[in-house]
C-alpha cells in the first residue's frame, strides 16, 4: 500500500464516528460504506494528502484514485473528487475513458456521482468540450449512475451559461427515464441552466410538461418565479 493511502486510511479512522455513520444513512436509499467522518474533515485529509502527491506523475495519481475507490467508502471516493480537478492542466482527451470507468465500476451513490462529475468532469468537459458527444452516449447507458452523469457533468458549465443545446440534448435523452435519481440529475441540469437562460428552459418545460416526470418538472423550475412555477404546475398537464 502506498505510504499516502495508508495516512488517509489512518486520518479517516481516528475521525471516525459511529454516529455519523448512521446519520449519513439517511441521505440514501441504498445502503453506504463510510467512516462517518465531516466533509469538512475529510476535505482537509485531501488537501493534505494532495501536497504530498502533487509532484507525481498523473498516472501515478490516477493509480491511487483507483485504490481509493476501491475500498467502496465515501469519503475515499470524495477525496478523489477532490484530487482529480487539480488534475485539470494536465488532462488528456483519452482520460475520458477511465472517468467513465471509475463511474461504472465505483460509484455507487448520488453523492459520489455528483461530487466527482461536478469538478473533475465538469473540467474536463470545459477543456475539451466535444467530448460532450461522449455524454450522450452515457445517457442512453444501462447503468444508472453513468446516465445521472451525462447530466450532472454539465452542472457547472450550465450554471455559466454555457451549452443550452447540448443541455436540452442530454434532457431529451432522460426525459422519461424511470430512475429518481436520473430524473432528479436532469432536472438539477435544467435549473442550473434556467439562471441564465429561463425563458428557454421555462419553454421547454412547458413543451414536454406531459411526458416529464414532475420530480424533474419541480427541479427545473425551481428558481423561476412563482407565476412561472404556477403554469408549469397546472393541473391539466
Amino acid at each position: 500500500m502506498d505510504p499516502v493511502i495508508r495516512k488517509i486510511r489512518e486520518d479517516l479512522a481516528r475521525e471516525q464516528n459511529k454516529h455519523n455513520q448512521k446519520s449519513f444513512q439517511r441521505f440514501f436509499k441504498e445502503g453506504i460504506r463510510c467512516y462517518g467522518v465531516k466533509t469538512a474533515t475529510v476535505i482537509g485529509i485531501a488537501k493534505k494528502s494532495w501536497k504530498e502527491i502533487q509532484s507525481r506523475d498523473k498516472e501515478a495519481v490516477f493509480a491511487l484514485c483507483e485504490e481509493l475507490y476501491e475500498s467502496g467508502y465515501c469519503e475515499e471516493a470524495f477525496i478523489v473528487s477532490s484530487w482529480v480537478p487539480n488534475l485539470k492542466d494536465r488532462f488528456e482527451y483519452s482520460d475520458l475513458d477511465i472517468f467513465k470507468h471509475w463511474i461504472e465500476t465505483y460509484i455507487s451513490n448520488w453523492a459520489e456521482c455528483d461530487g466527482f462529475c461536478n469538478h473533475a468532469v465538469g473540467d474536463f468537459i470545459e477543456k475539451f468540450p466535444e467530448s460532450i458527444a461522449e455524454l450522450k452516449c452515457w445517457a442512453k447507458s444501462e447503468k444508472r449512475w453513468l446516465r445521472r452523469a451525462a447530466a450532472v457533468s454539465l452542472i457547472i458549465p450550465a450554471k455559466r451559461g454555457k451549452y443550452l443545446d447540448d443541455v436540452f440534448e442530454i434532457a431529451d435523452l432522460l426525459l422519461t427515464d424511470e430512475d429518481d435519481m436520473v430524473r432528479k440529475g436532469y432536472g438539477w441540469l435544467l435549473k442550473e441552466a434556467s439562471r441564465n437562460h429561463q425563458k428557454e428552459v421555462f419553454d421547454y418545460v412547458m413543451r414536454n410538461r406531459k411526458e416529464m416526470p414532475r420530480t424533474s418538472l419541480r427541479y427545473a423550475i425551481e428558481l423561476m418565479p412563482e407565476t412561472l412555477r404556477a403554469r408549469a404546475m397546472e393541473k391539466n398537464r
